[in-house]
């Protein structure tokens, strides 16, 4: 049973998606009467599922043949539910030190949202090291840095210019000789049709492995969740490059299309662990997919 303050604060951040559901749903009419499913799939495809993901739950939702909206409300939530990822959602921070290689496209929110999990994880106890192996930018470097300073911890960055896979290299070996315990690494932002980019990501995920055995123990994918279904090719890509072991929903907030994760998750069968849902440092929470599911139908009945 969800508590009331975990549904309605994920009914705060679940954006557009829930607008569109919550405002649709109720029109649809009675299960019984003619249209309704097709009507029923349109809505899911607008809701940013997909139009393979909306087909198979609307079929998973005509199966169980629910005899008022209620039900169908019910059954809809339950088969959300049912295609999301059942791999756990726990970071993975047992290695002394643990490698957490984040990546993404530029803008998406890659840089604050290692700012706020560093915050998080020093809140906790650990010793986080920021790596800025941004090494094409020098103001990225320079606003991974900042973030660090923010969250009151400490960094390392590789040299402009440099070998990105160099810098997160000599970033894992200070962090084993220093007593680091996890290390978040800052890759370049790319685009996920960049093949060249891509290789070197690769590249940085094979090398983390030869300065600690298993690095990286995390590949958490940022995702923003503004921009719906193109999300979803983003994740094939990035995924292929180097396999995703989680992903971060960030600006996850009133204008976010949160629908899409569904649909990444259902396809790839990888865990969306956090959410980012503010500008603060406290604004990173785990990801919930019961209260998430919920909330996107609060108040459709």
């Amino acid at each position: 049973m969800l508590t009331e303050s975990r549904r309605s604060f994920w009914s705060r951040v679940t954006g557009r998606t829930r607008a569109l559901l919550t405002e649709g749903f109720s029109g649809l009419g009675a299960p019984l009467q003619p249209g309704f499913y097709e009507r029923l799939e349109e809505l899911l495809v607008a809701a940013d599922l997909g139009p393979a993901l909306a087909a198979r739950i609307r079929e998973g939702v005509q199966r169980r043949r629910p005899g008022s909206l209620e039900l169908a409300r019910a059954a809809l939530e339950e088969e959300l539910r049912a295609t999301m990822s059942s791999a756990s959602r726990d970071l993975n921070l047992e290695a002394r030190p643990s490698c957490v290689l984040m990546y993404g496209i530029n803008g998406a929110g890659k840089t604050t949202t290692i700012g706020k999990l560093a915050y998080r994880l020093k809140v906790e106890g650990r010793r986080p090291l920021v790596v800025a192996a941004d090494t094409y930018r020098a103001a990225g470097i320079e606003q991974v840095l900042a973030w660090a300073a923010r969250a009151g911890v400490e960094s390392f960055a590789g040299q402009p210019g440099g070998d990105p896979a160099a810098a997160v290299f000599d970033g894992l070996q200070l962090a084993r000789s220093r007593g680091y315990d996890v290390v978040l690494v800052d890759t370049a932002g790319r685009l996920q049709t960049q093949s060249n980019l891509l290789r070197e990501l690769a590249k940085v995920g094979r090398v983390a492995g030869r300065a600690v055995e298993g690095a990286p123990h995390e590949s958490l994918l940022v995702l923003d969740a503004v921009l719906g279904q193109a999300s979803l090719s983003q994740a094939r890509g990035f995924h292929h490059a180097l396999p995703i072991s989680g992903l971060v929903l960030a600006k996850l907030d009133g204008s976010a299309k949160g629908g899409a994760v569904v649909a990444i998750e259902a396809e790839l069968g990888v865990p969306t662990k956090l959410a980012g849902v503010g500008e603060g440092l406290e604004d990173l929470v785990p990801f919930d997919p019961p209260a998430f599911a919920a909330s996107l139908f609060e108040a459709a009945a």
